[in-house]
């Protein structure tokens, strides 16, 4: 599926193995630019493992990863983070540090460890805490949240490093309906300024919100890449989770049949 953007990440044969189990079987991939791509796939598809090796987290067993046309695994860490972001399912907690502490270091691949953030740097901590809905908890040490406001915190740690490509593994775990729809619709709103951003989803209701395509994956490997209606409601979809799914025009829905 093309939606007219550059290639910004591709990779090509992807193969990973682990603990003697290939856990990705040959994947090839690409993500453009304005483009939101949901990964969606029964528990242990591979969607996580995916997502770390677009990240370059992983290395991959085989295959080939470019950047913007370029090898990724050549490029510099702190270089890296200017262009690419990844918020993983699980976080660890900095515990002592404030909510505004912690986004925070989302400028630190502009700022470097050593100097002081300056003005554009702090303009990005208070919208991107704005836009996750923390503002108002910018003082509070990060212990005393809860699960959901943690996760969000997390998420407007991200969304301050103003990266032009999002890899976002479950970003909307422990989030209520309210808050997972908005960040959602906040996704798409920034694909739609020119970035490009794949997650994956647990819950696939939300697959109809926002993405504009969908790879769906199962025993490691991508078995649909379509608009998420099409591929949720197809028969591939229906053999990977072992349910029917339907798509609903008003409002907009993928649910049981």
């Amino acid at each position: 599926m093309n939606h007219g953007g550059e290639i910004v990440l591709e990779a090509r044969g992807l193969v990973v193995r682990l603990g003697g189990r290939e856990i990705l079987r040959g994947l090839d991939v690409s993500l453009r630019a304005g483009e939101m791509v949901a990964v969606a796939g029964p528990n242990g598809a591979g969607k996580t493992t995916l997502l770390r090796v677009l990240a370059g987290i992983l290395a991959p067993s085989a295959g080939t990863l470019l950047l913007r046309g370029a090898p990724l695994d050549l490029r510099r860490r702190r270089a890296l983070a200017r262009e690419l972001c990844y918020l993983p399912q699980e976080t660890w907690t900095e515990f002592g540090l404030t909510v505004q502490d912690v986004v925070r270091l989302g400028r630190y691949p502009h700022a470097g460890p050593f100097r002081a953030l300056r003005r554009d740097d702090l303009a990005a901590v208070r919208e991107a805490m704005e836009r996750a809905d923390v503002a108002h908890l910018a003082q509070r040490p990060l212990p005393t949240l809860s699960g959901g406001e943690r996760r969000r915190v997390y998420l407007a740690r991200a969304l301050a490093q103003q990266a032009r490509i999002l890899v976002l593994d479950e970003p909307t775990t422990a989030l209520d309906v309210g808050h997972a729809c908005a960040l959602m619709d906040l996704l798409a709103a920034w694909a739609a300024e020119g970035r490009a951003i794949v997650l994956s989803l647990h819950d696939v209701v939300l697959a109809a919100r926002g993405p504009n395509r969908c790879l769906l994956m199962h025993e490691g490997r991508i078995v649909g890449d379509d608009a998420p209606a099409a591929v949720l409601s197809g028969d591939a979809a229906r053999a990977a989770f072992g349910v029917r799914l339907i798509a609903l025009d008003e409002p907009r829905a993928i649910i049981p049949a």
